[in-house]
């Protein structure tokens, strides 16, 4: 793949994404300039980072950028809607006024897929709900129609990305796991996309050239059996577990109650609605877009650099 070097700016470079995508941008001889909230959040000998809170601070390298990845975003499922809409939707916003002559790569989400029915091959040209169950996929919602007026932006929407580095995945999973047994809606059977990061960066990297616009699903080459995934996860991480099936309305209905007594206590719940939603319906992704289109060739899921 042959791209020519580009004047990029990567927000949310001190987070998984970001670093992952703004690393392998200045390894390949780009001219990156990283934001991120973390001190010292993303360092590479041939970038530069600044420290900056996107919801406040100015961003004016953007206006001389070649090339906007935009990775930055709140993804807690219990966080609140206005520390949501000022990251996932203001911020958003000012990068589509300030940076309009360059190119923006919006790291999107398939959790923008309606989350109340299952995703059967889920196709970038299906119409968006107008509800969903937490702010987050709410937020990455309005910030897809927002980047729909740039006039020349791709939306990527990977699902459940998971890789070297990520200490997200595996912590949720292993605080869910309780003397060795982990239960999960559906008992974990439902087939489900999940996107290597690798998969994801050659996918930005393919996008900095192309002319494709509009919404590109992203995920590895074929579906797996979300439970599967889910122990070969926790396994890569030292730990075994045995799951424990949940019936799927059962768990809906115990996420209920536990999202009404978090509003009460301010406590974050044990369970939401949205977690079993992702995992005890099917959601799979169609990636033609992603191979025809953007010329990317999904790589089978791969757990091997999780240790």
């Amino acid at each position: 793949m042959s791209t020519s070097l580009k004047r990029v700016v990567v927000t949310g470079a001190s987070g998984f994404i970001g670093g992952a995508v703004a690393t392998a941008l200045a390894d390949a001889g780009h001219e990156v300039v990283g934001y991120g909230r973390r001190p010292n959040g993303w360092q590479h000998p041939r970038g530069s980072y600044r420290q900056r809170d996107l919801t406040r601070d100015a961003i004016p390298e953007v206006r001389d950028a070649q090339v906007v990845v935009h990775a930055a975003a709140l993804t807690d499922e219990w966080m609140g809607w206005e520390d949501a809409f000022d990251t996932n939707v203001r911020v958003t916003g000012r990068l589509v006024q300030t940076g309009s002559a360059a190119r923006l790569v919006h790291i999107s989400s398939a959790s923008v897929y309606d989350p109340y029915t299952p995703t059967v091959l889920g196709c970038e040209a299906e119409q968006l709900p107008r509800r969903y169950p937490n702010a987050y996929g709410a937020t990455k919602s309005i910030a897809e129609r927002i980047v729909a007026m740039h006039p020349n932006c791709i939306a990527l929407r990977p699902r459940a990305v998971y890789g070297p580095a990520d200490a997200t995945l595996s912590s949720r999973l292993l605080a869910r796991v309780r003397m060795g047994v982990l239960p999960l809606p559906g008992g974990g059977a439902f087939e489900q996309t999940v996107t290597h990061i690798e998969t994801l960066v050659d996918a930005v990297e393919r996008s900095l050239d192309s002319a494709v616009t509009g919404p590109v699903n992203v995920g590895d080459a074929e579906p797996v059996a979300i439970g599967r995934f889910i122990l070969d996860v926790l396994a890569a991480s030292g730990r075994r577990a045995r799951i424990l099936p949940v019936p799927v309305d059962a768990a809906l209905s115990l996420a209920s109650r536990a999202e009404g007594l978090a509003k009460v206590t301010g406590r974050k719940p044990s369970l939401t609605r949205y977690a079993v939603m992702q995992l005890g319906f099917e959601r799979t992704l169609d990636l033609s877009r992603l191979n025809e289109e953007l010329g990317a060739v999904p790589r089978p899921t791969s757990l091997q650099f999780m240790r």
